[in-house]
């Protein structure tokens, strides 16, 4: 843990470093002040020697000014140091995320991810803040106070040495029990956001089948496990402070009774005793620092555990030695690939097809067959587990993934868009692309026509994910911003599923004339998307069953003649 808090204090370690130093010197002038309150009592009250009294007084006050403006700085610069860690934390995570794989972020979820950046950091940041501080001046007031303890009297300070066993076996088998109950309420926070993030994203679909009750119940169920977990563990800890009170109180009864009897005895002063107590009362607070510390510690471990797994997580794709920095085409080929999203259960099969630079290419099947997933491998989202798919006669895993990807343009089934106007969504294609070049690649994707009729133009605002735009806008958009890059290669995902026949025709027209170099993947469930390219290619569980153009496939592949046939029934009873 100390490592990992080490690490991501750079550029805050000044404040690091001084403000433990500073708590350290605090205590230190506190832990003066019972030492000359006993010789203020001692050789000036008790002795009617005032200018003494008032001279000890004077330098007690200095000593606690001191002390004052000592914990001030420290507060600060614990403050400056804890929110310079949690800042470093999250953006070490975030640009870990950003370099993560599909499989990488399959295997966290996102929901989980947002859980480490939000609340595991806000612990380690209060767990730090907390450790900067207590983890000084607790032992240090603890050694300092038994050590000024002993000199004063050694045999009453063994009364305060038994208590100090009992304290310890409470605190650790409490946090033996308590961890496992943390690492299990991370968890439900897990499960919290995501049926939070589901809801959000999906509350059109919520309302339309009037399904907020049930969603309402799942969230309330999912509260209640938090509310039952974080009060089972709280319940384990709450021994500690009455375990703490019973020791000090205690203590405290047998030194006073002890005490008293040596005052009269004759073999201690009032003021001994009442620095006695003083440093007593001062090494059981620190007691309760530490187990305080403890707790902190307890509760934190878990959330350092999910932060760390994040940041030594390592993607599982990776540049190789010497990466090929240059894509020489948009030819495409793939020799005996198979893809598995989890080992020893692929869903493609031995894909043998090769597609010439510049071709238009269309993959027809049926729902889960393997459309997306075999586009997926061509700009190396993932990586196939047997076999090879080559891009401008390269297998993509030699090359640099960044100038790969930089000539694949891929417009995803799902269509995202991001906060803020329609110029902006676009510049994500090319951040340097002029307004003529946006209107350009809008014109080809047929969305220029429904934003200049906005209000605002290419400066009308995007709402989160989009929602201000219809299905059919927001593909449109995707595939502007996507031509924007001026790909070698362009992917589109069933990307005009959304748009009527004929704007499909028209964007399909403009890739032909206005892209007639780029090679063009078309993945479709409308044959009459794919019916004028190069090469139409029919998967069937995950295998390629045929591949031609369209006359031929209609000829001799029974998959393709059947979908065709469906399709066209379909047409003639809805023109009927």
């Amino acid at each position: 843990m100390l490592k990992l808090l080490w690490a991501h204090t750079k550029g805050y370690r000044p404040a690091t470093i001084l403000g433990p130093v500073c708590v350290g010197l605090e205590c230190v002038m506190e832990l003066i002040v019972p030492m000359f309150m006993g010789k203020f009592v001692d050789n000036g009250v008790d002795k009617g020697n005032m200018a003494y009294a008032w001279k000890m007084a004077l330098l007690i006050l200095g000593f606690i000014v001191v002390a004052l403006f000592l914990g001030v700085l420290s507060s600060r610069l614990s403050a400056v140091a804890s929110s310079g860690l949690s800042r470093n934390l999250r953006k070490a995570e975030f640009e870990k995320i950003q370099g993560f794989s599909f499989g990488n972020i399959d295997k966290f979820s996102t929901s989980s991810l947002v859980t480490r950046l939000t609340t595991d950091v806000n612990n380690m940041q209060l767990a730090f803040m907390m450790l900067s501080r207590m983890a000084v001046r607790a032992p240090l007031n603890m050694i300092i106070s038994l050590v000024m303890a002993f000199i004063i009297s050694p045999k009453m300070s063994v009364i305060f040495l038994a208590a100090i066993p009992v304290l310890a076996i409470v605190i650790l088998s409490l946090s033996k029990k308590a961890r496992p109950v943390f690492e299990k309420l991370f968890k439900i926070y897990d499960r919290l956001n995501r049926v939070v993030q589901e809801n959000v994203r999906g509350i059109r679909v919520v309302k339309s089948f009037v399904r907020g009750d049930h969603e309402i119940e799942k969230f309330t169920s999912t509260t209640r496990d938090i509310y039952e977990t974080n009060t089972r563990a709280e319940k384990i800890l709450s021994w500690n402070a009455p375990t703490l009170q019973f020791c000090m109180y205690t203590c405290n009864l047998a030194i006073c009774y002890f005490g008293a009897r040596n005052i009269v005895l004759g073999n201690m002063t009032s003021g001994n005793l009442m620095s006695l107590i003083s440093y007593v009362m001062s090494c059981l607070m620190a007691l309760n620092m530490l187990s305080m510390l403890w707790v902190m510690i307890t509760m934190s471990r878990a959330s350092v555990q999910r932060i760390t797994e994040v940041l030594r997580e390592e993607s599982t794709l990776h540049n190789p030695d010497e990466p090929v920095m240059e894509v020489r085409d948009g030819s495409v080929s793939f020799r005996d690939a198979s893809f598995g999203y989890r080992e020893g259960a692929d869903v493609l099969h031995g894909l043998t097809v090769d597609i010439p630079s510049g071709a238009t290419v269309g993959i027809i099947g049926g729902t889960g067959c393997g459309k997306t997933s075999m586009a997926q491998l061509i700009p190396r989202l993932y990586d196939v587990s047997g076999g090879a798919v080559y891009v401008g006669g390269v297998d993509v895993r030699d090359y640099d993934i960044k100038t790969l990807r930089d000539q694949v343009a891929m417009v995803l089934q799902k269509n995202v868009l991001f906060s803020g106007t329609v110029r902006s969504n676009m510049l994500w294609g090319n951040p340097g692309a002029t307004d003529e070049e946006i209107r350009h690649a809008c014109r080809q994707a047929q969305a220029d026509e429904f934003i200049s009729g906005m209000e605002l133009g290419y400066d009308s605002p995007v709402e989160q994910g989009g929602t201000n735009f219809s299905g059919g806008q927001r593909q449109r958009l995707c595939i502007a911003r996507a031509l924007l890059k001026k790909p070698k290669i362009l992917i589109l995902d069933d990307s005009t599923s959304a748009v009527d026949t004929r704007t499909d025709a028209l964007i399909r027209q403009a890739f032909m004339e206005e892209i007639p170099n780029t090679t063009k993947i078309i993945i479709a469930q409308r044959i009459s998307s794919v019916i004028d390219t190069d090469i139409i290619i029919v998967l069937d569980e995950g295998k390629i069953v045929d591949y031609g153009k369209h006359a031929e496939l209609l000829e001799r592949c029974g998959i393709y003649r059947e979908v065709y046939e469906s399709q066209q029934k379909g047409v003639s009873r809805i023109a009927g």
